[in-house]
C-alpha cells in the first residue's frame, strides 16, 4: 500500500510503501521498518566496536553482548506493549490469543522494553564476564542513541508514531492519519478532517522530534564520553536526556500506552511518559550528585584500571 505524506508548509510530498522488497521463494515482504532497525543495529554495533578501547571494552564483549541483548530485545519489546494492551489480545471467552500476541506483523513494538531488557541482559553479562557494568553502560547507551534516532525513521515509513493537530509549518498530512484519527475520536469536526487533507492542517511529526533529540544526545554523549570523570556518566546522562525529551514528546502523540486506566490529576497515565519522567529526575538527580562528589578530580575509570594492571601484571584487582 502506498501512502503520500506531505509537509505542505515545507513544500514537500512523499510516496511511502511499507515494503521494501519481497523474498521470492518464500512469497514474504521484507518491510522498511525491519530494515531501517537493522540498519541502525548495525551502525551501532559497528560504532561500539570502534570507541569501545576508549571504556575497556573488547570487539569480543560487544559482539558477545549482542548475541544475548538482541534475542532478549526482540522479546520485551513485544512483552512491554502486549502487558499495556491486553485487552486487545483477548478472545471473546476472555483468554488471550497467543498466536495474535506472537504476530509481530501485526505491528506493536515498544522500544522501552529493549532498553529495559539490555539493562537487565548488560547486568547478567557482566557479572559473568568480571566486566565493569558501568564501563559497558557508557558505552552501550551510544549504541542505543544511534538505533533510536535511525530507528525512529522506520516509523515514517509506517506513517505512525505521530502527535497531535497542529497548524505549525512543520506540520506532516497525509490521508491515512486523517483516517485513523477521525476514527479514534480525535478530529473535533469534519471540517479538521478535510484540513489535514487539503494540508490546512496536519499533525506533530513526533517521530522526527525523537530521531532529532536523540542525534543531540549522541553528539553530547560523545564528548562527555571523551571527558567523564567516572564510569556511569555517559550511562546516567542517557537516561536524563532521553527521559527528558521523551517525557515531552509522548505528550503529543496519539498511540500511546496507558497504564491499565489509571489516572493521575483526572488524566490517563501514558505508560511510557510516566517512565521516562521518573528516569530523567532520578538519573539526573544521581548525575548532579555524583559530578557534584567528584568535584574537579576525575575518578580512576575501568579502562584506567586495566591499563595499570596491563603495566603491572602482578597487580591484583582490589
Amino acid at each position: 500500500m502506498i501512502n503520500t505524506v506531505s509537509f505542505p508548509g515545507l513544500g514537500l510530498e512523499f510516496s511511502l510503501n511499507r515494503v521494501a522488497f519481497t523474498i521470492p521463494v518464500l512469497d514474504r515482504p521484507v518491510y522498511w521498518y525491519g530494515v531501517i532497525i537493522t540498519c541502525g543495529l548495525i551502525l551501532a554495533v559497528y560504532l561500539c566496536i570502534r570507541w569501545g578501547k576508549r571504556f575497556g571494552i573488547t570487539e569480543d564483549n560487544v559482539i558477545d553482548m549482542m548475541l544475548f541483548a538482541v534475542p532478549a530485545a526482540l522479546v520485551a519489546i513485544r512483552v512491554y506493549y502486549v502487558v499495556f494492551n491486553l485487552d486487545l489480545y483477548r478472545q471473546g471467552d476472555g483468554s488471550l490469543n497467543w498466536e495474535h500476541i506472537f504476530d509481530y506483523g501485526d505491528g506493536g513494538l515498544a522500544i522501552y522494553g529493549a532498553i529495559i531488557s539490555s539493562v537487565i541482559v548488560l547486568l547478567i553479562f557482566c557479572r559473568v564476564k568480571g566486566v565493569s557494568f558501568f564501563a559497558f553502560a557508557d558505552l552501550g547507551v551510544h549504541g542505543l542513541f544511534i538505533g533510536q534516532l535511525i530507528g525512529r525513521w522506520g516509523n515514517f515509513m509506517n506513517v505512525e508514531a505521530y502527535g497531535v493537530v497542529t497548524d505549525l509549518p512543520w506540520r506532516m498530512c497525509s490521508q491515512s492519519i486523517a483516517n485513523e484519527l477521525w476514527a479514534k475520536g480525535l478530529l473535533e469536526s469534519e471540517l479538521a478532517y478535510e484540513s489535514i487533507l487539503n494540508g490546512g492542517l496536519g499533525v506533530h511529526p513526533t517521530f522526527f522530534y525523537e530521531s532529532a533529540w536523540n542525534f543531540a544526545g549522541l553528539i553530547m554523549v560523545y564528548f562527555i564520553g571523551k571527558r567523564r570523570k567516572f564510569d556511569g556518566q555517559c550511562f546516567l546522562f542517557y537516561f536524563f536526556w532521553y527521559g527528558l525529551g521523551r517525557t515531552w514528546i509522548e505528550g503529543l502523540r496519539t498511540d500511546s500506552l496507558y497504564l491499565f486506566g489509571w489516572e493521575l490529576f483526572g488524566a490517563p497515565i501514558r505508560v511510557s511518559q510516566l517512565l521516562a519522567a521518573v528516569t530523567c529526575v532520578t538519573a539526573g538527580a544521581v548525575l548532579a550528585w555524583a559530578l557534584w562528589r567528584c568535584g574537579g578530580s576525575k575518578q580512576e575509570l575501568f579502562v584506567d584500571r586495566l591499563a595499570r594492571k596491563a603495566e603491572r601484571p602482578e597487580e591484583k584487582e582490589a
